[in-house]
């Protein structure tokens, strides 16, 4: 399995995000070819010194490395990325990583 991971920082508008987010950037999302999972993270993001600076968590799931890439260079995947910085306004780290169970 492969994992994107972004880690949205605190918007300038944490209401406006959310709603573009659930409406917009979700169905985009969804449409990606090869999706398995998508996971959001519910409330706030806190590390354990407390309040992390982040707003939202998303993990995408895929079969492999190659099919992130394959998503990823689809118009339905450049689609995606091209809506990120939309709403984005604290901005996003996106990650990319092989996975495994242990």
């Amino acid at each position: 399995m492969a994992d994107v991971v972004v880690l949205y920082k605190t918007p300038k508008d944490p209401a406006a995000f959310d709603k573009y987010y659930a409406e917009t950037h979700i169905p985009l999302a969804k449409k990606m070819p090869g999706l398995r999972k998508f996971q959001v993270s519910r409330g706030p993001v806190a590390t354990p010194a407390g309040p992390s600076g982040i707003h939202l968590i998303a993990t995408l799931t895929f079969d492999s490395m190659a099919a992130v890439q394959n998503a990823f260079g689809s118009a339905e995947g450049k689609a995606t990325a091209a809506d990120v910085p939309k709403f984005a306004t604290g901005g996003a780290d996106i990650m990319f990583s092989d996975t495994k169970d242990v």
